[in-house]
């Protein structure tokens, strides 16, 4: 099993130039960031289908589709993936446009990598900080947890050693009820309530039994859980730090 302890935000720099590409996958991942590097759009399309996205750092000019083509793209299809857009120091007009469309922040080239890892530490705290709980069930892509990551589209969930476990309907929308509302004591009412915005079948009687097979799964010792705590009389308590992307 690898030796990371916590997930790391996966950061995607997506520029034609290697020797860009090679310096943020350097400075960003001596600095505690997953960095996945690419050259084109095309690439970018097929990261997003397989794997979640914390942050796209966006050259503005690219060969083939532009950055400006990508950024309007992502904001058509209601991505709220935060986007650092890369420009050149005379291209202050394209600048305005790539703000316009939904980049959320620019530095210009050549760029300090201090000042490039301030704006993508700062993206990541400003994204981490959005929505309320209603907003994040339909917008999260991915739940992170202790040593698991649960990939809301692909109903995935899967452990910091990268092994999936294999979850039920049920399951998984019981699980995502507990992580968009961790800290939270859930009354069996609310639970079924929260599980349903993901079309579940779950019923009132199912949910301790649920709930058990979810500590078999996620806890480390399923007899003293320490994911799911029951509150007697009261619900279950999700305790865990619980990281949202979107």
């Amino acid at each position: 099993m690898p030796a990371v302890s916590h997930w790391q935000p996966h950061i995607v720099a997506l520029d034609d130039d290697p020797a860009v590409r090679e310096l943020l996958a350097e400075y960003l991942s001596e600095n505690d960031l997953r960095v996945t590097t690419l050259a084109s759009g095309r690439e970018l399309d097929a990261t997003l289908a397989r794997d979640p996205i914390d942050l796209l750092v966006l050259d503005l000019k690219l060969a083939g589709e532009d950055g400006m083509q990508i950024a309007r793209r992502l904001r058509d299809s209601t991505s709220s993936l935060p986007i650092l857009m890369l420009t050149g120091r005379s291209e202050e007009a394209d600048r305005v446009m790539g703000l316009e469309l939904g980049a959320d922040d620019y530095l210009t080239k050549p760029f300090s990598p201090r000042e490039l890892l301030a704006r993508v530490r700062a993206l990541l705290r400003r994204a981490g900080a959005q929505a309320t709980v209603a907003d994040a069930i339909a917008r999260v892509r991915c739940y992170r947890f202790g040593n698991w990551e649960l990939n809301i589209g692909l109903r995935r969930l899967k452990a910091i050693d990268g092994s999936i476990v294999e979850l039920t309907n049920g399951e998984f929308s019981l699980l995502t009820a507990f992580l968009s509302a961790p800290q939270r004591v859930l009354t069996r009412d609310q639970l079924l309530e929260l599980s349903r915005l993901h079309n579940a079948e779950v019923y009132d009687r199912s949910i301790d039994v649920q709930i058990l097979r979810l500590r078999r799964k996620i806890e480390p010792d399923p007899a003293k859980p320490t994911y799911i705590k029951t509150e007697r009389g009261a619900g279950y308590l999700f305790d865990a730090d619980v990281q949202a992307v979107r």
